[in-house]
């Protein structure tokens, strides 16, 4: 009996180990699976909860507000799939910038040769998510006689935005069709409705707006007329081959694209809707619009919206549209696009 029981005793220790064993490698093989998946989702760029993140986003009173306004109303009412701070919506382009370099805005609308110099400025620290707007640049005036480019020499025109899209786009069509800088006189004011108000008050005057505030003006005084539209005149410079007339890309900080990579993924995605439903839905985003303090009454709003050219380009295609277009203006004045044409980071088209 007392052999049998050293002999259990024996055997009952041995079990107690080997259940200890694998107590110990078990909990070792679980904590590795953990950690596999926490370095897993790590990799994806999702390990940190953002859903209390607000998006603070910037764009300028006009088309590119235009397009947003449909997700700025879904995300006043908490129907947006992510969180926003209140939207800003600037007069004039400085604005915005000052309020994006400084970090007080992660995504911002901005003239497209803007978006390449704030990327040289900042050492590269700027990601374009999508073109916004494509040509929405028209000429303006109540005068006799203007029917060309060539028709342009020698007379006053009015306009927003020294360095901006309007500028440049202005500077390289009068030069390709033969007409130096100098040979007009450019007048620039802080807003597209100063610009609106001179034609208004002076019929005669020449003025180069963007929609909606074109027809804005015409609404506004009967003897005012497009006389030509910037894009087609593009066109004719570039061929049937050339790049396309961009005025508006959406940006945001490389901080922020790095950091809340599905939160980018998302905004881009509530940004494409919020365009389409300006397309599909007139009505509503004329109101809209006249809410947001764009243009003053909805008749109006309704009748410029699909002049606007609003839209949601991205990955390659924005890639190639937009990197052809700075190429024209750098060609012309590298200081247009800041002095350099941006690196391939420049572009997101993950």
């Amino acid at each position: 009996m007392k052999k049998n029981g050293k002999y259990l005793k024996r055997v009952l220790s041995l079990f107690i180990v080997f259940a200890m064993t694998f107590m110990v490698f078990g909990c070792k093989a679980d904590k590795e699976k953990e950690t596999g998946k926490a370095t897993e989702k790590e990799s994806t760029g999702q390990l940190a909860d953002n859903s209390d993140v607000k998006i603070r986003v910037g764009s300028l009173k006009g088309p590119t507000s235009i397009g947003l306004v449909s997700l700025m109303n879904e995300a006043e009412k908490g129907n947006a799939d992510i969180k926003y701070d209140d939207f800003l919506v600037a007069a004039a382009a400085d604005e915005l910038t000052a309020e994006f370099v400084q970090g007080n805005l992660d995504i911002a609308l901005v003239p497209a040769n803007v978006a390449s110099i704030l990327y040289n400025k900042t050492d590269g620290k700027v990601r374009v998510l999508d073109i916004n707007t494509l040509g929405v640049l028209y000429m303006v005036t109540g005068a006799d006689g203007i029917s060309s480019m060539t028709d342009l020499k020698g007379k006053t025109i009015y306009l927003t935005g020294k360095g901006t899209t309007p500028d440049y786009v202005l500077q390289y069509l009068l030069e390709e069709n033969g007409i130096a800088v100098n040979e007009v006189t450019l007048e620039y004011k802080s807003e597209a409705t100063e610009v609106a108000a001179i034609l208004s008050e002076k019929p005669d005057a020449v003025g180069l707006l963007p929609q909606p505030f074109v027809t804005v003006a015409c609404t506004q005084n009967e003897k005012l007329s497009v006389v030509l539209d910037m894009t087609e005149e593009w066109q004719k410079v570039q061929g049937e081959s050339g790049g396309k007339l961009v005025t508006g890309v959406t940006i945001a900080r490389q901080e922020f694209v790095e950091k809340y990579p599905e939160l980018v993924e998302e905004f881009i995605k509530e940004h494409k809707a919020s365009t389409e439903f300006t397309e599909t839905n007139p009505d509503e985003t004329a109101d809209y619009v006249v809410e947001l303090g764009i243009i003053a009454k909805a008749p109006v709003a309704k009748q410029a919206i699909p002049k606007c050219n609003i839209v949601c380009i991205t990955g390659d295609e924005m890639k190639e549209d937009l990197s052809g277009y700075l190429k024209v203006l750098f060609d012309k004045s590298p200081e247009s696009v800041g002095g350099k044409l941006p690196s391939e980071d420049f572009y997101y088209t993950d």
